[in-house]
Order: structure tokens, then sequence, then C-alpha cells
């Protein structure tokens, strides 16, 4: 299959790379033009715009960090509209407003061009084994059509229901991840605060009801200090804006995402915002005035 990438970031370029390992033509288009010499060493063909790339292509990917840069590249000058066939298919793989998503799509159908919204989970480790979580929205003989495609990049593909709907799961995901870290770091500040030992506290209630996958990914990191970043503070806050918007559209409350949110901007104030999101312990660090690591006896900052 011939396909079309637009967006080579930390998480996009081993997406393409896992396409073009599985035997695909790729014709791929970033504006880091090292990013693209490195996916034509691994194969793919160089486009020259979003709109070259779709001239080329059945199906065009893009992978990109937001709303707005989903636009330009699909409906901006240059862009894939301007080059794509009726006929021709938008994979969104971007997590963006789901709202947005829907005017995106309703402009590329007046064009006869059919659009899934498909944004991912994972991180870039899974981007790299190709294992993500993809939620997938649009019509379901679409997602069919592309299931086995996407599942080279996946280890789950979902399909969660009409345009949209696929970064409402993914909303959902970032809502569920933030909340759950920000209980980690609060217990684990409270276990070090009260002068127990917090990775003996984690050792203890991992395999319980209070046990997770995020607790299980961001409980070490914390306790060994190490931030460097799997997911990014900033781009965890322009998910959770996405989050918030989308929710004030429909009248539904989420007074936790707006909390978080809040602790967010403070690590940015402070300079986190390309750490981790695990750095969210940072901000109960310093309101409790204590360091969460390994050991007993309490040390203050």
């Amino acid at each position: 299959m011939k396909i079309g990438f637009i967006g080579l970031g930390i998480m996009g370029s081993p997406m393409a790379k896992n396409l073009v390992n599985a035997g695909h033509e790729l014709v791929v288009y970033d504006h880091n033009k090292e990013a693209v010499a490195d996916l034509v060493s691994w194969g793919a063909v160089q486009g020259e715009s979003g709109k070259d790339v779709a001239l080329q292509s059945e199906v065009v990917i893009t992978m990109v960090p937001n709303s707005p840069h989903v636009r330009a590249a699909v409906l901006g000058e240059n862009g894939v509209s301007e080059g794509a066939k009726p006929g021709t298919v938008l994979i969104d793989m971007s997590s963006i407003d789901p709202t947005e998503s829907k005017v995106i799509g309703a402009e590329l159908e007046k064009l006869g061009i059919d659009m899934l919204d498909a944004p991912v989970s994972g991180g870039e480790p899974k981007a790299i084994d190709g294992t993500l979580s993809v939620m997938v929205g649009g019509k379901k003989e679409l997602f069919d059509k592309f299931y086995d495609m996407l599942m080279l990049m996946a280890g789950s593909v979902v399909y969660v229901g009409e345009l949209g709907s696929g970064n409402v799961a993914k909303l959902a995901n970032q809502i569920v991840v933030a909340v759950n870290i920000a209980a980690v770091s609060e217990a684990l500040t409270f276990a070090k605060k009260a002068g127990t030992d917090p990775e003996l506290v984690y050792q203890a209630i991992r395999g319980g009801l209070a046990g997770s996958t995020v607790m299980d990914a961001k409980a070490p990191m914390m306790l060994g200090r190490n931030f460097n970043p799997g997911f990014r503070i900033e781009l965890h806050i322009k998910d959770l804006n996405n989050a918030l918007n989308a929710a004030h559209a429909i009248s539904s409350p989420v007074p936790l995402t707006g909390q978080l949110m809040e602790i967010m901007q403070g690590l940015k104030a402070d300079g986190f915002e390309k750490e981790d999101h695990s750095s969210i312990v940072k901000y109960y660090e310093k309101i409790a005035n204590t360091m969460v690591k390994s050991g007993t006896v309490m040390e203050e900052k």
C-alpha cells in the first residue's frame, strides 16, 4: 500500500519506520529535514509538501502536535486536501480536540475524502516497539479496511464510534493518567513525610486495589529521581486543555482535570515542562517540603 506520512517527531518517526519495515511504500514529509532524511535512509520517499504526499498516496497519516497543526497540514496551503483525490483517506493519529476532528472531517467530506481520527497512547517506547494503543473514530468500514495496517504500529486497535470518538477516548485516557499520577505522587509524599520508606509503601500497595499500570510505570521513576520524558508535562498540558475545552462545550464538569491542569501549570512555571509527567511529584514535594525517594529517614528539602 502507498502510504503518506506527515509528522516525523518523537512518535511519528518510529511509527513510520514500523510501516516501512512491514513492506509498505511510504512518502514522508516534515519541516524537520533531518527527520525526513532519516526515514529516507530506511527506504521511504521524500515528499515536498502535504499536497505532494497526498498526490502520491492512497491513504495519508498525520501525526502532529495539536489541532492547529492538523488543520494546517490538511486544509492549509499545499496541504493534503490540495493533493488528495476523491477516495483518498486521511488517518489523523494526532491527539487533538474531538470537536476539531469533526470540523476537519466535514471539510474533507466535501472533497470526497474520508477521515478517521486515531490517536495513540503509550509514548515513545511503545511507538518504537510497535505496541501502541490506538483509539479510532470514523466509519466502521474504513476502520475494518485499515485495521491490519494500524496494527503494524500497535498492540491494540479499538473502534470507538463516529468521527471524533477516537480523540474523546484519548482525552479520557489522559484524564485518568493525570489523576492517577497525582494520586501516586500524593500518597508517596504522604508516606515520606510520615517517616515511612515510600519504596516499601509502593511495594506493599501495588498488588492490591490501588495498584495500576500507571503506578508501576511512574512510581519507580519518582523514587529513582528519573524524570527523563516518556511523555512531557507540556504535552499533557496540551491534552488537558483539549479535554477542558471539549468538556465545557458539552457542559460536562471535570473538576479533577481542572485541578491537574493547575498543578501542571505550576510545574511549567517552575521550569519542569520538558520533564516526564511523573514530575507531578515535584509539586507535592514542594508544598510538603520533602523529597520522595527510598529511605526511612525523612529528608527535608
